[in-house]
């Protein structure tokens, strides 16, 4: 049975998601306005996304960003689904309590220390290997790699736990080799936690500002980082052009891998 909120819920409730949301939208819709001040409305106008679309500065950062978020989403992918299969799969192994903190310390250090100490892992790196030749795009993607194969593999862990494993158990007795079972069954069963966790690992290295200012470069300054400098001079119109497309693409993004993940599921 369903029961009906009270006055006193409805108004929390509104209260709550006008707090979250409310200045969400107020970015929304002064991306539309026309004076340069952010907080006086002078009229319905798009010139800032024009302004926006000129400036040279953003969309090399943007391509950057979205360049180092693939990759490192990608790689998260492969090493976060290997480190949750072994953590899955293998219950007992030597080491595996160490093992297990390593590949989830991520998820609790704070992203000051992961920098920091990224930074002086490059810097020694170079010293003594000669690579890399400074901080730059490959940096950063090994630094969000870290970042995201945490999160991957919980998920992918998570995933596992709840898998039934007299599937693959019945394939073997039928004589399919252990890969096939992997690519015919295993595999289609844990696409919905791969998409979920390249999303997620996609998300966090596009979105972070803190490691990729300790290990980037002059030529790899990323989109987080040219908006925060943009903003300690003050906010811009085009900054809200900004937020509003990218929250375009989030929201059509979420919308379609929901609707992927349910129809899966149905299938």
């Amino acid at each position: 049975m369903v029961g009906r909120l009270s006055g006193f819920l409805a108004i929390m409730l509104c209260l709550g998601l006008a707090f979250l949301y409310g200045p969400i939208v107020s970015v929304v819709v002064y991306s539309f306005n026309e004076s340069r001040l952010v907080t006086v409305w002078a009229g319905f106008s798009t010139h800032w996304y024009g302004e926006l679309a000129r400036n040279e500065q953003i969309r090399t950062a943007a391509g950057i960003s979205i360049e180092i978020a693939f990759m490192a989403a990608s790689l998260a992918l492969v090493l976060g689904t290997l480190t949750g299969f072994a953590l899955s799969r293998w219950r007992r192994f030597r080491g595996r309590a160490v093992f297990a903190a390593l590949a989830t310390a991520p998820l609790v250090m704070p992203e000051v220390i992961t920098g920091l100490s990224l930074l002086l892992l490059f810097v020694a790196l170079e010293q003594w290997t000669g690579w890399p030749k400074g901080r730059g795009v490959a940096t950063i993607v090994i630094a969000h790699t870290t970042l995201g194969l945490a999160y991957v593999a919980i998920v992918v862990e998570a995933r596992l736990a709840a898998f039934d494993r007299s599937l693959e158990e019945a394939a073997l007795d039928l004589g399919a080799r252990p890969a096939t079972v992997f690519a015919r069954i295993t595999l289609p069963l844990i696409a919905p936690a791969l998409v979920a966790g390249w999303l997620l690992a996609f998300t966090l290295s596009f979105d972070d500002l803190v490691i990729a200012s300790f290990t980037a470069g002059p030529a790899s300054t990323t989109l987080p980082m040219v908006i925060f400098s943009s903003v300690r001079l003050g906010v811009s119109p085009q900054i809200n052009a900004l937020a509003t497309i990218l929250l375009t693409i989030v929201t059509v993004a979420v919308t379609i891998s929901s609707w992927l993940v349910g129809t899966h599921q149905e299938s």
